[in-house]
């Protein structure tokens, strides 16, 4: 039987959102002598770790068109923590053979799935490139996030008379839910809390997925188990039934076994990241790098900082990881980039929150490249010198985002340091005070340090808390970059793997505040119909 742990159904392994990439093209280039070209659109997936292209899919050829609409679709997982690199080629069709090398090349286009999920309606028109000195025409590709059960349940039980487990008292008793599984397993998707002292229990109600609780299978079977627990865990099993997702719908009936009633049963439509993206929610990206000397002279290979010609320092892997995901999904790519912990020129004094480009009255860099030149500018014209506070950059941060709390935009925080934190207790603070904001921090450590502070701070364990007052949620993301360097040396790996583990929470922050404060996501625009063109399909 599946063991009674600890469980949270976010977390179990559900499957990836499922997108649909349409694509269409403008002002195609005419390859053929007497008709208008064929055109075959081509999509091509690149390897995280080898970065080689690989053919994903091919759309159906259209006849005699310069302006296609394919009518076959790309259908991709999404992960909103990876950077899903994506090409596009365009070819004119001359014969009946699937050998590309054998048909005209019309141009192509490089994107991020990221890139188009995040762009306005998640509509993407780029120029296509490839022929030199020729205007190769447009791409248009649209992402539509497949409606894969996005129902979340909300359930309540009660029992009545229920068998006496305890010598002493009555029992302590409390479900476990388990999902069946084609193979006839069942997998541990819900377990309540355990009501004190009594045969009569009334459970709180709780809130379920529906993909968690039968994977959209309205008939797949749903087991429940009734224990009276134990604080040695050896809990005593008091008995179980089986029901499905269609029965339940039924709302409140008995079940006639082992006197588990259903109180309440409530369906409701689950919001996506997706859904808020597509409804034009933005995502502001901050940058802060630690400066503090205990990183070491920028001028000595063993710095952290250290400016070498041929590889990226840890800051800068760091950065260009996490950064080249985030930026797809901030319209105007425009970051503020902040330092801490230097001492400024022109006279010596220390900030812990200053502008790397040098401008304090507009810290924004253009995209992820003007951040690492600013970063790499700042290095040569400032002292480092301490201490680590993060508090500072936290604030400003939080400034922004307590100003635009209507769902419109979140705020995104990374801080990139080497080590043990000086103002534990006004990070705290400002951490409690920021999670009622829509605001997340990340926070990578890099250097050989101790980081059980960090750990303290990503409060996935403990709850994180300033003079009694808890944090309303968990807004830290903590990671150490030693355990993503990997030992082969490929650091394209390893900034891969550092990038899907900082964000893979971020999706889940972004939900959590967006309902507690009841925001809903704007409905996405209506879907882009060119002017003037019929529809080209393949008859």
């Amino acid at each position: 039987m599946a063991s009674i742990g600890d469980f949270d159904p976010l977390h179990a392994n559900i499957p990836a959102t499922k997108v649909e990439i349409s694509v269409s093209c403008r002002k195609l280039l005419d390859r053929d002598t007497f008709s208008k070209s064929d055109p075959l659109c081509v999509l091509y997936l690149q390897g995280v770790g080898n970065k080689e292209w690989r053919e994903y899919g091919r759309t159906e050829a259209i006849d005699n068109t310069l302006n296609p609409d394919f009518v076959r679709k790309f259908l991709l997982d999404y992960f909103f923590e990876e950077r899903q690199n994506l090409r596009f080629d365009l070819y004119d069709v001359d014969s009946k053979s699937s050998n590309l090398s054998e048909h005209d090349f019309l141009g192509q286009v490089f994107s991020t799935l990221g890139e188009i999920v995040g762009s306005q309606g998640s509509r993407l028109e780029k120029p296509l490139v490839g022929i030199p000195g020729k205007k190769c025409g447009a791409i248009i590709l649209t992402a539509e996030e497949l409606n894969n059960c996005h129902e979340i349940v909300m359930m309540q039980f009660c029992a009545n008379k229920l068998d006496k487990k305890d010598f002493f008292g009555k029992s302590d008793p409390f479900l476990v839910f388990f999902r069946s599984n084609e193979d006839g397993t069942f997998t541990i998707c819900h377990k309540t809390e355990f009501v004190k002292n009594t045969l009569n229990p009334v459970w709180q109600a709780f809130t379920i997925p529906v993909r968690a609780l039968c994977n959209g299978d309205f008939d797949r079977t749903i087991k429940v188990e009734v224990y009276d627990w134990e604080r040695d865990g050896s809990h005593d099993f008091i008995g179980e039934f089986t029901t499905n997702y269609r029965e339940l719908s039924r709302g409140q009936s008995q079940f006639n076994v082992y006197e588990v009633t259903l109180l309440s049963f409530v369906v409701e439509t689950e919001s996506t990241f997706l859904d808020y993206i597509r409804g034009g929610t933005q995502i502001n990206f901050t940058v802060a790098i630690d400066f503090t000397a205990s990183n070491g002279h920028p001028a000595q290979p063993t710095s952290l900082h250290y400016m070498n010609p041929y590889q990226l320092n840890t800051y800068a892997m760091a950065l260009k990881a996490v950064g080249e995901i985030i930026q797809d999904y901030d319209s105007d790519k425009m970051f503020p980039a902040l330092g801490f912990g230097a001492k400024l020129p022109p006279d010596g004094r220390i900030s812990h929150e200053f502008a790397l480009n040098g401008n304090p009255h507009n810290p924004y860099c253009q995209g992820i490249e003007g951040v690492m030149e600013a970063y790499y500018q700042s290095l040569k014209s400032v002292q480092l010198y301490g201490p680590t506070n993060f508090a500072p950059v936290i604030n400003h941060v939080a400034r922004y985002a307590a100003s635009v709390k209507d769902g419109s935009q979140y705020f995104i925080l990374l801080i990139i340091t080497d080590g043990v934190i000086s103002d534990m207790a006004q990070t705290k603070e400002s951490i409690v005070n920021a999670a009622c904001l829509p605001m997340s921090i990340i926070i990578v450590g890099v250097g050989p340090a101790e980081f059980n502070a960090m750990e303290e701070l990503d409060g996935d364990e403990i709850r994180i808390s300033s003079r009694g007052r808890y944090a309303e949620r968990d807004i830290v993301q903590f990671v150490p970059f030693r355990d993503y360097v990997d030992r082969t040396g490929n650091h394209v790996l390893s900034m891969a793997r550092l990038a899907k583990d900082v964000l893979a929470e971020i999706p889940e922050q972004f939900l959590s505040y967006m309902k507690a404060r009841g925001i809903k996501p704007s409905p996405a625009p209506p879907p882009y119909t060119p002017p003037g063109y019929p529809l080209q399909t393949q008859l």
